[in-house]
């Protein structure tokens, strides 16, 4: 149990944990005071997250409403953050429409008190999308439940991870030119990750006289060919360029992105669907139940810079280690598609000496035998040295050096990582191959020998 709760603070549960928001709020939730239990259909991907031993872990399926009695017991709020997007396959309709009659019912046995729930902002009238209409008669049916429901409407999440601003990414710094749907012109009020997840905490104790839907967005309303060219300007790639095609269908264009970016097709199509209409929030009604952010809302340049911070500190995923220091960063939990690009190159050698000895002379040895344009960065209590790269690259890139004990000796790693800025970034990774593989092995060298000199 977090060392913040008590045996009498109250209980939440949190489903979609090992989800986007859901991996988000919950030490979030724990930070706040409350105990927290989380629900996954496969505990093992809890495995690595750092809350993941302050939370009670339940396994169940929102389809399976006796799993969900035993998750749904003692519970005071249940966060629901589970949709069908990207899943395949069948009705996910049906599947929705059950998974919300399954969760109003179990909690309304349970004597839950409220029902938190995620859906997305959408015009008042006329036709939607599927996936807008499964997520409005989700929220439908909550609210239309025994247990009061606080429903939160929000467009597009900006943060390392989401799908919506993954997509966002990898299309601006893919290409260059592209032609679009006409939906590039459309409405849209995004909303930092950090914003959203605010408004999660708050809608926990928020006054809520009756079951009702609440509007939440960003300071900014923008087009998203416009998103896409303030992404690129803080990304530092040039001014994107668009041609919208009006033959360009929804499905022709999910499968276009489907292609040229990791993201997977089953969930591109219906990012690609709902964005034919716009998400802009209709009313402000949440100010006078929940308080801004302290601040201020996060405008979408600004939210768009902490996404990208991973890039500017070069933490890639492969050196995530224990806490997560801002919502906007990345989890061990956020799919392999998630973040951008990073290019590594790593390289050992064996040395015979103890891994206490070794380290003792890195940092010399370091200092000593960097080639040129090389600055070291940072050097760690546990000998892990860091140096940045003060050329002038189409990326950025740091160099690491580790030693670490091994059968009776040490072994000192040179990592490389390079985070490719837009198509250039990646043509210069793969161009300089022959050439890195000669210089990143003489460099390696060149410390090995100063290590032995120290």
């Amino acid at each position: 149990m977090n060392a913040n709760s008590s045996p009498d603070a109250r209980r939440v549960l949190v489903t979609g944990a090992t989800g986007y928001l859901g991996g988000r709020l919950a030490p979030r939730l724990l930070d706040a005071g409350f105990t927290v239990r989380v629900l996954a259909r496969n505990p093992d991907k809890l495995q690595g997250v750092p809350w993941a031993d302050d939370v009670e872990i339940a396994q169940g399926d929102l389809g399976d409403r006796d799993s969900l009695k035993k998750a749904f017991a003692d519970v005071d709020v249940v966060y629901y953050l589970v949709h069908s997007m990207g899943s395949g396959g069948g009705d996910f309709k049906k599947t929705e429409r059950e998974s919300a009659e399954n969760v109003a019912a179990v909690a309304a046995e349970a004597g839950v008190s409220r029902i938190v729930y995620l859906g997305g902002l959408h015009p008042q009238s006329g036709e939607l999308s599927e996936h807008l209409e499964s997520r409005a008669e989700v929220g439908a049916i909550l609210c239309e439940s025994e247990v009061p429901t606080f429903v939160l409407q929000a467009g597009v999440v900006i943060g390392a991870g989401s799908a919506s601003f993954e997509m966002i990414r990898h299309l601006t710094n893919r290409l260059p030119v592209m032609t679009t749907p006409r939906w590039v012109h459309n409405k849209i009020q995004p909303i930092a990750v950090r914003d959203i997840l605010h408004y999660l905490l708050g809608a926990a104790d928020a006054d809520l006289p009756e079951s009702r839907t609440y509007d939440v967005g960003g300071p900014d309303v923008m087009e998203y060919g416009e998103m896409m060219n303030i992404y690129a300007d803080v990304a530092g790639l040039r001014k994107r360029q668009m041609v919208v095609l009006p033959v360009l269908t929804p499905r022709l264009a999910g499968h276009w992105i489907g292609l040229v970016t990791p993201i997977p097709r089953g969930l591109a199509m219906p990012l690609i669907e709902s964005l034919q209409f716009d998400a802009v929030a209709h009313e402000t009604d949440i100010d006078s139940v929940v308080e801004r952010p302290e601040g201020g809302l996060t405008p979408y340049r600004d939210a768009v810079r902490l996404a990208l911070r991973t890039i500017d500190d070069g933490e890639s995923e492969s050196t995530w280690t224990s806490t997560v220091s801002a919502p906007s960063d990345p989890l061990p939990s956020d799919p392999d598609w998630a973040g951008e690009t990073v290019f590594t190159d790593v390289r050992s050698v064996y040395l015979g000496s103890g891994a206490d000895e070794i380290r003792s002379r890195l940092h010399k040895a370091v200092a000593t035998g960097s080639a040129e344009n090389w600055q070291i960065e940072r050097s760690d209590s546990d000998g892990d040295i860091r140096l940045r790269s003060t050329a002038k690259l189409p990326g950025n890139a740091w160099m690491q050096y580790s030693a670490v004990s091994a059968g009776g000796g040490t072994r000192l790693e040179q990592r490389i990582d390079f985070f490719p800025r837009g198509l250039a970034g990646r043509a210069f990774w793969y161009g300089s191959l022959p050439a890195r593989k000669v210089v990143a092995g003489r460099q390696l060298q060149r410390v090995v020998a100063e290590v032995d000199r120290a």
